[in-house]
């Protein structure tokens, strides 16, 4: 039976992925020798970065429109949650529907206090045997925030789906994630279905870098209609992913890429177009 007082859920104009601003780790791998990651603090610099990064989306968010309204999602580490006070301060009371810390997008994690020599080492051992699969000694692989990232994602759609967010129908939503460099690529990753090896050819944030996923007109979210293909190469997007971000500026929600590379060609040597091509193929061999 359909729920008369169901209404459909009112989907996010935009998705939008931050890196946290500088940090004591970022100037000196040295922090990490005294300090656990989670408490690095932010630099001077940090701080700087947050506060013009705050001014920057407000003016993204507010161009088109009057009534909008943002909500955040941040990591529980020291340096996200600084970067979004600092943030913060471009935004009023009203304009903020919520704040949630969420520990599903922390940093990857590496272990626990790090020796730097030793770490020097592990990172060349990570860059032969991939970034993506490599666990660092007691710490995650990015396979690892990987899992975590996809569970926060089905929390994410449920709380759109039952409005948990408690968007009024009438406003625009932005989700603001405020997260790290990693955790952030892996998150697109999920979200656009990117291959392990698309993942690799992925080049970090810079610190309080964003990446915008706008809603397109037929409902699917594209990194092509706030970021230009110039900015896109940059960040290690290939040609044909930047085409499949184009299309899904216009696609219809839930529609298949047909003509997206790794979504068939990328797993095949040649898939015949019929049956009967197929059977001519094998020579008739038949089905036991």
């Amino acid at each position: 039976m359909v729920d008369p007082h169901h209404h459909p859920a009112v989907l996010p104009k935009r998705i939008i992925l931050v890196r946290h601003g500088e940090s004591q780790g970022n100037l000196s791998a040295s922090a990490y020798t005294t300090t656990p990651d989670y408490k690095i603090p932010l630099t001077l610099q940090g701080i700087s970065q947050a506060r013009d990064a705050g001014s920057r989306l407000r003016a993204l968010i507010s161009r088109d429109c009057n009534d909008w309204r943002v909500y955040f999602y941040v990591s529980p580490y020291e340096r996200t949650r600084s970067t979004l006070r600092e943030m913060g301060r471009s935004f009023s009371r009203n304009r903020v529907i919520g704040v949630r810390e969420e520990c599903r997008v922390r940093e990857q994690d590496f272990g626990n206090f790090q020796v730097e020599e030793r770490m020097k080492v592990i990172k060349e051992t990570r860059e032969r045997f991939g970034r993506f699969f490599y666990r660092f000694p007691e710490g995650e692989s990015a396979a690892d925030v990987f899992d975590r990232v996809s569970s926060f994602l089905e929390s994410l759609w449920r709380d759109i789906d039952l409005n948990r967010l408690h968007q009024a129908r009438s406003s625009e939503l932005n989700l603001i994630i405020v997260s790290h460099g990693l955790t952030s690529r892996v998150f697109l990753m999920k979200w656009f279905k990117w291959t392990v090896e698309q993942f690799e050819h992925l080049n970090n944030f810079e610190n309080c870098e964003f990446r915008v996923m706008q809603l397109g007109e037929g409902g699917e979210y594209s990194l092509a209609i706030h970021h230009s293909d110039e900015e896109l190469m940059e960040w290690g997007l290939s040609p044909e992913m930047i085409e499949d971000q184009k299309w899904r500026a216009h696609a219809k929600r839930g529609q298949w890429n047909e003509n997206c590379p790794w979504y068939l060609n990328g797993f095949f040597d040649r898939l015949a177009d019929a049956d009967d091509s197929v059977e001519e193929e094998i020579n008739g061999s038949a089905c036991v």
